[in-house]
Formats: structure tokens, sequence, C-alpha cells
């Protein structure tokens, strides 16, 4: 299909948004706060059980109109459109985009290809849901005829991030009796640090790579079988290992039974296959009922975005405020501050969602862009993030946006901490956003050489984001709420939200000089690689 690709910067809303930036340029928060009582109900949205307050971002009425109308100038709502019916928007790769299909009800049809990819996956879910349950019942034995207490997750990048991450999340309502352990790094020390405390009689692996190739994977799962074979033998390979893949070839010469190899499609991305098969290790965590809760939640949240009119869709008004943040008010990073334990990968998952989907610096057609795209986002679970990074969030030169995201019940209910922890988000974010003027602190009693160093600038956009509680399906909503963000910014800014070609290439090039340390083709690279590679030969 062709793909015609408007320049935002040509539209009328993005010259209207630069005029709203120039207006609002002496206007701060607390000013718009002050000045509208009505505006935490008016920039207030909820879906999926989530509910997000924009009443702290650095906007106005007129502005949000504007990237509303950005959004239709822009084609957001046909390329979602076009997405959700299985069309190729993965353009450099010629692919559908259909992790939305990964959780569609069982009774759902969608037909991509000439197939009918609801069906697939509903397919691999029913042989995952078997495989699970009979792990956590201990109908599956291992090779001694043990039973199974100990799983772990073999996987880099989208393998490991969504589960690991899930797994923390979900903990509350996972089976304690068996523990779950995920490796991603090459670092020999990842997997023997794993392993230390196991037994192998009763561990099982999954090993998650699409092609059964990744180095990292690969090089890990060889790792975890010598040493399992090491206590137990060859045939005891087939009890202890599943496969998350679509090479059955390498699955079954690793010794893997293919039966218990799980696929997924080409047209799931990596960072967005949380709730594939990928997520096997967090299905025998939480049981299959709990699994398709999390489903349930991320399909809520995807019918909110297909379905709710502009004005009150929340991951449209999310990911217009990226844009309006980013390349209106020049704010290069966000803060993702999970008031919640539970979330403390959360911030780690997202780092890959956006700056992975959104780091890019070539349109869909091949033109660079003269704009802005991706932020950079990071963060920390609060309140440790306060007594880190949070002095640099307030007083700081560089302005970043955040997003406070708080759980109003806690699992683990201990006197008054949880009323403590949600004090302190909703603290921060207050005075994150409305700042603290030098008359406010000599008020205060404060000496007079000491008001410059207590002033706080606020003015930092802050979105708070909160549920009732975090349970799968909420996690599901919030995750999905995310990803259409990250959609809705990719289509503005005219890029490919679901390639990675910057992490192709350094992969290549790390094969490269593995060849020349193995002195299986030894090779020369540039002076600084050749002088860093006679380095580490005389240290190692």
């Amino acid at each position: 299909m062709t793909h015609e690709i408007l320049d935002p910067t040509t539209t009328s809303a993005w010259r209207d948004l630069r005029e709203h930036a120039a207006r609002l340029a002496s206007t701060t928060i607390r000013d718009l706060v002050e000045a509208d009582a009505g505006r935490p109900d008016s920039f207030a949205l909820a879906a999926a059980g989530i509910s997000f307050d924009a009443s702290r971002q650095r906007l106005d009425d007129s502005t949000r109109t504007s990237l509303l109308d950005l959004a239709a100038e822009c084609g957001v709502f046909g390329r979602r459109d076009q997405m959700l019916a299985g069309v190729h928007i993965n353009v450099t790769e010629d692919r559908a985009v259909l992790h939305t299909a990964l959780r569609m009800p069982a009774a759902s049809t969608l037909v991509v290809d000439g197939v009918d990819v609801a069906a697939d996956v509903h397919e691999v879910l029913a042989r995952m849901g078997v495989f699970a349950e009979a792990v956590r019942s201990g109908e599956w034995r291992g090779a001694t005829g043990e039973r199974i207490s100990a799983v772990v997750n073999i996987g880099i990048g989208g393998s490991d991030l969504g589960p690991a991450m899930a797994h923390i999340a979900l903990e509350a309502f996972s089976q304690r009796d068996i523990s779950f352990h995920f490796v991603s790094n090459v670092d020999p020390t990842d997997m023997s640090e794993a392993l230390h405390a196991l037994d192998p009689a009763r561990t099982l692996f999954i090993v998650a790579s699409k092609t059964f190739t990744t180095l990292e994977t690969m090089t890990n799962a060889h790792a975890a079988r010598s040493w399992l074979v090491a206590t137990l033998g060859e045939d005891a390979v087939e009890r202890h290992f599943v496969a998350v893949s679509t090479n059955a070839e390498l699955v079954s010469a690793f010794g893997i039974d293919t039966a218990n190899m799980f696929g997924f499609w080409d047209w799931v991305g990596g960072r967005y296959s949380m709730d594939s098969s990928i997520g096997l290790s967090t299905m025998i965590a939480i049981g299959a009922e709990q699994y398709g809760q999390l489903l349930a939640g991320f399909h809520a949240m995807d019918v909110h975005f297909a379905t709710a009119p502009a004005s009150g869709n929340v991951p449209l008004l999310m990911g217009l405020l990226s844009v309006w943040n980013r390349n209106f008010l020049d704010i290069e990073t966000t803060a993702v501050l999970p008031y919640s334990q539970y979330l403390s990968r959360f911030p780690a998952y997202l780092q890959q969602l956006t700056m992975e989907s959104n780091g890019k610096s070539v349109r869909l057609d091949g033109t660079a862009v003269d704009y802005q795209t991706g932020g950079i986002f990071w963060g920390e679970p609060g309140t440790n993030g306060q007594h880190s990074f949070y002095q640099l969030l307030h007083q700081g030169t560089s302005t970043v946006a955040c997003d406070v995201i708080v759980v109003a019940r806690s699992e683990n209910p201990l006197t008054d901490q949880q009323d403590i922890l949600v004090a302190n988000a909703l603290s921060q974010a207050s005075v994150l956003s409305l700042g603290r003027t030098a008359a406010e602190v000599a008020a205060d009693g404060t000496a007079e050489a000491l008001v410059p160093h207590k002033v706080m600038p606020g003015n930092r956009p802050v979105s708070v984001l909160m549920v009732e509680r975090l349970d799968p399906f909420t996690l599901g909503a919030l995750v999905a709420l995310y990803e259409h963000s990250v959609f809705v910014q990719g289509v503005i800014w005219g890029i490919d939200s679901f390639d990675q070609w910057g992490v192709e290439l350094g992969k290549k090039v790390a094969m490269g000089i593995l060849g020349d340390l193995l002195g299986t083709q030894p090779a020369s690279f540039d002076a600084s690689t050749d002088a860093s590679i006679a380095r580490y030969r005389s240290l190692a």
C-alpha cells in the first residue's frame, strides 16, 4: 500500500500550537490552576478503571482543542483503524501490527492476509492454559518425578522485560510455592546467580526466542542446559525445558519436545508481546483464569481507544500531551513515578516500549525529520525516588514531565502506610507542578539568606494516573494505555513505531568482534575498537 506521510509541521494545528506555546510562555501551571476552579474536572478522563488527571499539565482548553485538531490532520484515527484491521502499517518490514489481536475475546474473528488471527491466538492460549495449570497443580513433573518449584524465564528485550515486570506487578496474585526468575543478560553472572540456590530436579526453564537464534538468549539457554544435564543427564531436557518460539527444527535439536513449543507471530513486536506466549511465565504464576483477566484489561483499553470520542479518549490525550511537551515546550524527558512497589519494574518496561518504538529520526517515506520525536522515559518507584533524583526534578535546570501513578488500595495493608504513600504521591504532584514562591517560603519564617534556596519553581507538567487496585485487569489496561499513547505520537511524527533497525546494527557488529575475540574470524575494526580489543585481551 502507498503511505502518504504528512509533515506535521505544515498543518494548521501545528502552527496554532506554536502560537499557544508563545502565548503561554509566561503562564505557569499554577496560574492555570488558580484561574479555573473547574480545571480538575475538565481535564480529568477515565478509561478501563484508570483515572487520568491532566489538570497539572501546562496547557489550556484552546491548546487541547488544537492538539485534537492535530490528531485529526495527521490521520491518527484512520491509522488507528488500519492497525486494528491488520493493514501492514509497519512499512519497513511490511507487516501488520496486531498486538491488539492477542487480547481479543474468544468469540472474535479477525481475518488478516487470509488467516483468522484471533482463532490462532486462542489456540495457543488454550495450550498455554493446559500447560500452566499442569505445572501449577503438580501434574507436570520433572525427570525425577518431583514437582516444579522454580521457573526460569530466559529471554531478552521484550521476551524478558514484560514477563519480569508482570511477575513483580502481580506477585500478590501469584502461586507462592513456585519461585520465578528472569535471566536476560549474557553476562554469566546473571545466569549463575539465578541458578545458585535452585534444584535442577525441580526447575523448569522457558526459553523465549522467536527464531531460537538470539545470541544472548541461546547462550544462556545452553548454559542452563549444561547445568541441568550435569546432574540429571540428557534425557531430562524435555521435562525441564519448554520453548516460546516458531523454529521447530532448532527447538527439537535443543532437546525440547515441539509439543511444548508455544508460538507467536511476526505481527507481534517484542516490546508488544507480554500478552502473547511470551507471557507463559505470567500465566504459570497467576493461573489461566487470572491471565484471562489481564487480557480483558488490555482489551478494555483497546475498545476505549477504538471507540471513545476524541475529547474523552485517554490514550489519545496522553499521546498528544507527550507531543505538546516534546515539540512545543521543549521537554526532553518524562519520569514515570509509580507509587507502588509492585510497579518497580514498570519504568524499565516503558523505556523499551517508548524509546525503541519512537526513537526514530526518519519518517515512513524515508525522509529525515526536522523536528523532535520520541522523548526519554525513565523512573523509579516512590518514595525511593524522592530520596534520589527528585531534587533535580524540583530545582534542577532541566524541566522533566512526570507521570505519577497511584494505587488507592494496597494488597498488603499495614497500619497507615498506604495513606503515607499516597500523601507523598499527591504532595509531589502538587509541588512539582505548582511550586513554592519566595513569598511563601519567607512566610514560613525562613531566614532571608535561605529563601532562594528553598524556592520551588514548579511548572513541571504532571499527569496523575490513579487506579483502585493493581490487579491483573488493571495492569493490562495500564500497559495498553501506554501502548496506544506511543502509537498516537508515532503517527503524528510520521515515523514507524514498530521497527527497530538501530538495535540490529549493533548486533551485527558485535558478532564481528566476537569472531575476532574467539579467533574464528580475525578482523580489524576502527582504531578505537581495535585498541579496546587489545586492552581487553591484556586484562582477560
